[in-house]
């Protein structure tokens, strides 16, 4: 019988329905590459984060989006880090309105494309993004979710299983590879 891992915090239930786990990160470019309207949800701990290579989580984020054409929404103050790489965000606006959106199915998207089919998530504070998610699978079941954060996200539709620093970079790195990037 298989067995979920468990939410990083563990005090959190999730129900019966969780997250699948990412056990190779192709699943994850595969997602995207698939996708017809990918948003990129990036909140304030993705400035933050900083890898081995010297690189942060927002450097990652920038040639995903640019390998997936896809809309980048900001959070909180990440707008500057996007602007200091000379990246132009799709919108900024506060998590929770951009979940309340996701939710809406009358959004026609950032971009009034549609509504996205494929929502990215990341650097978003844990217990916030358990929420968020919690919302979107509930009442966006036809949305996919990925949260591309270090600790299990059991509301997703797809996250990472609780992973070290290290085997966390590997998968980003693994992600951007077979999406053509670095």
């Amino acid at each position: 019988m298989y067995r979920f891992p468990e939410p990083w915090q563990t005090a959190e239930v999730p129900g019966p329905k969780k997250a699948m786990v990412i056990t190779k990160p192709e699943v994850v470019s595969s997602m995207i590459k698939k996708a017809k309207n990918v948003l990129i949800i990036v909140g304030h701990e993705a400035a933050d984060i900083r890898f081995s290579d010297g690189r942060s989580m927002i450097d990652y984020i920038i040639e995903v989006a640019e390998k997936a054409n896809a809309n980048v929404v900001a959070t909180a103050h990440t707008p500057k880090e996007f602007i200091k790489r000379g990246f132009e965000i799709d919108a900024w606006m506060p998590a929770v309105e951009i979940a309340d959106r996701l939710a809406d199915p009358e959004w026609n998207g950032i971009d009034g494309r549609g509504a996205p089919d494929l929502a990215v998530f990341t650097g978003i504070p844990y217990y916030m993004e358990w929420l968020i998610l919690s919302g979107l699978k509930h009442f966006s079941p036809k949305l996919k979710t990925i949260s591309l954060d270090m600790h299990y996200q059991p509301h997703a539709s797809w996250s990472f299983p609780n992973l070290s620093s290290k085997e966390w970079e590997e998968n980003l790195k693994a992600i951007l590879k077979d999406l053509g990037g670095k």
